[in-house]
């Protein structure tokens, strides 16, 4: 490598690096953001009688 130029392998190889660091940094901080008392929850327990028809 003369001259201070990189390959393009290892050129792709530091995007692909940038890209997974960027991707993790992210997750982890929402993970370490994440305030469960401000969000409504998304799952719920529904009977299944109320959903078929079968209590009729």
């Amino acid at each position: 490598m003369e001259g201070g130029q990189m390959s393009g392998s290892t050129r792709t190889v530091l995007i692909i690096l940038a890209f997974v660091a960027m991707v993790l940094g992210s997750f982890i901080w929402f993970i370490a953001s994440w305030d469960a008392s401000k969000e409504q929850s998304v799952t719920g327990r529904v009977p299944v009688a109320e959903t078929t028809g079968w209590h009729t």
